[in-house]
């Protein structure tokens, strides 16, 4: 499946489509008749959504089959498809018989037969969903790509502060730099009502930026500008095209919106070019790529010290090493969370500020209340913050609201479809919540975008341990492995798979690789704790789990969670340790293999 296909799976409907006594929400994901919502599961919603796409048109069965089950999922496909067409019928009283609303063409598939009403603001009316294209660098000059992709990153960034629009994040954004191709395409594979592009010159300390806002599905021009100005101005710059755009648009500004969008702050033009290449360098999503924008944010803020956005960039990067294991948790999320809040302090309504701070809290102090505050106050900044949406959606696995975190996370993939990190993390979420075949869904889905991203194949992988397919779970971590040149978290997670495989004395080799790795870098205790937990050594494990606990290991807020953990619940230690922690009473722990949660 290449990333044409990809985004097809990916692309979010929206609107209202109205056919007899009926309506389909889009957005909300909810049926209704005569206004009262009708209750549907999940695959004959799907469904129905696909066939209204193409209304008197035949949808094959293998076209439902390819966008609704990926091709790695363990079902009967016929039945699968046979079921979610009965339900769907019995929600819509519709008889196969004599239909009124899908007919069925044996052999060949499924249509919709009625007429269909959408209403005319949800193709010609007022744009609510919004894609900002990659910036086109005019200048030529590969050194610069750095500044037309940071202005890019900025405008999505300002435009994501409107809570009437949605924005389609950085990430899948970025997909089409250098793609010319037909803007209604465009728009009908992201499901946007419009698509702003435009051009970025710079010449010394001047910048020129030639913005134009188009209606997605017809190409109708809708507004285009030009701005020159010095470089110092560029905040208000960005701004003056945020709210340009949201006049058009007609998008009511709250007030709040309306004063973060003012723009009045000038730049240190020294401190923010080193913001951009700092934001350059962490969008690469590598070690390597982490390390150098490190360095560049602390230019930033050595060029400017109260430059609130390159304390949060530090913030992240911290968090970034200390999430992997690359540094200890005083060098990881222990300095994200002082630096976060040096960025809170300096700016109290900069989003990306609470949104580091509400993170390093989850897996520092292992305070999720405290850190769904600073979620909130981060999204209420700014409600399309793809980014912190999806560790909030983390921050509530942990706590074991499942149903939120799983909705949370199915949220940032519709304005970020195509974010590796994204996918990633919603399966590992379903991983955690034993949902094994749903996760391995995203994992397979990310690795059509990039088959060599390492922790997509790690994410495969431990849900394939969770199913006991055990053999298959080896062959995507080794690859894991290999990809990242041997990084410690994928040969942990081996050692738990031969563990819960029966293969101990090759689990053993694994703790001994570990134990001599730990001599020249940093191992987290707690990856010890798993495979030690796999293999019904609990003593060890548990002397593992209280050095984690002693140096606030990051991972170890998932304590209720990771199903490594399972043999050791009944232990009295394992109850000690979550009450000094301070885990709030009701957190809960899934079920394996059901979805369903149980007090622990």
């Amino acid at each position: 499946m290449g990333v044409l296909a990809l985004m097809e799976v990916f692309r979010p409907s929206h609107g209202t489509v109205r056919f007899g006594d009926f309506e389909l929400d889009q957005d909300a994901g909810e049926l209704r008749r005569g206004g009262v919502k009708v209750r549907l599961q999940e695959q004959p919603l799907q469904m129905l959504q696909i066939l209204l796409e193409q209304p008197g048109k035949v949808v094959a069965r293998e076209e439902l089959q390819k966008r609704i089950w990926s091709s790695d999922t363990f079902v009967d496909f016929d039945h699968g498809i046979n079921n979610a067409i009965k339900r769907l019928r019995e929600a819509l009283a519709d008889i196969a018989e004599t239909p009124r609303y899908i007919e069925t063409l044996p052999r060949r598939g499924y249509r919709f037969i009625a007429d269909t009403d959408v209403p005319v603001q949800a193709t010609v009316g007022r744009i609510q969903f919004l894609a900002v294209l990659p910036l086109e660098n005019l200048s030529r000059d590969p050194e610069q790509e750095y500044f037309t992709d940071g202005l890019t990153e900025a405008l999505i960034t300002s435009l994501a502060k409107i809570s009437a629009l949605r924005v389609i994040s950085r990430t899948t954004a970025m997909h089409y730099k250098g793609v010319h191709r037909p803007l209604p395409e465009i728009a009908r594979e992201l499901g946007v009502d419009g698509i702003v592009e435009g051009t970025v010159m710079r010449s010394g300390e001047r910048v020129r930026i030639s913005a134009q806002l188009v209606r997605g599905f017809t190409d109708t021009h809708v507004w285009a500008e030009s701005y020159d100005r010095d470089l110092r101005d560029i905040l208000e710059l960005q701004a003056e095209v945020a709210r340009a755009i949201a006049r058009e648009i007609q998008a009511k500004l709250t007030p709040q919106e309306g004063q973060q969008l003012a723009g009045t702050q000038v730049v240190n033009t020294e401190a923010y070019e080193a913001y951009l290449k700092a934001r350059y360098y962490w969008n690469k999503l590598t070690p390597e790529g982490v390390r150098k924008a490190i360095e560049y944010f602390q230019q930033a803020i050595g060029k400017d010290a109260s430059y609130a956005a390159a304390y949060t960039g530090l913030a992240d990067c911290s968090s970034r090493l200390g999430w992997w294991g690359f540094v200890p948790p005083d060098r990881g999320f222990g300095a994200a969370k002082a630096a976060a809040q040096r960025a809170v302090e300096l700016d109290p309504e900069l989003a990306e500020a609470h949104g580091s701070l509400a993170w390093a809290i989850t897996n520092y102090d292992w305070d999720c209340i405290k850190a769904e505050q600073e979620f909130r106050r981060a999204l209420e900044l700014n409600p399309n913050y793809a980014s912190v949406t999806h560790f909030y959606a983390a921050c509530l696995g942990a706590m074991g609201r499942w149903q939120e975190s799983i909705a949370e996370i199915k949220r940032v993939l519709h304005l970020d479809p195509l974010s590796l990190i994204v996918n990633m993390t919603a399966a590992v979420i379903l991983v955690h919540a034993r949902r094994f075949e749903e996760s391995m869904q995203f994992s397979r889905k990310g690795l059509e975008l990039d088959p060599n991203f390492p922790s997509l194949r790690w994410a495969l992988g431990i849900a394939y341990e969770g199913l006991g397919l055990y053999e298959q779970a080896v062959a995507e971590v080794e690859k894991a492995i290999q990809l990242s040149d041997g990084q410690a978290v994928y040969i942990s997670a081996l050692g738990h798979i031969y563990a819960n495989a029966g293969r101990k004395d090759d689990a053993l080799k694994i703790i001994s690789q570990l134990q001599e790795l730990s001599k020249e870098r940093y191992i987290m205790p707690d990856w010890m704790a798993y495979i030690y937990s796999c293999l019904n050594a609990n003593d060890e494990a548990f002397r593992y789990l209280e050095a984690a606990y002693a140096e606030h290991s990051a991972w170890l807020v998932y304590l209720k969670q990771f199903f490594w953990l399972d043999n050791l619940r009944s232990d009295p230690r394992f109850g000690s340790l979550l009450r000094r922690m301070n885990f709030p009473d009701h957190v809960e722990r899934a079920t394996r293999g059901s979805g369903s949660v149980v007090s622990s």
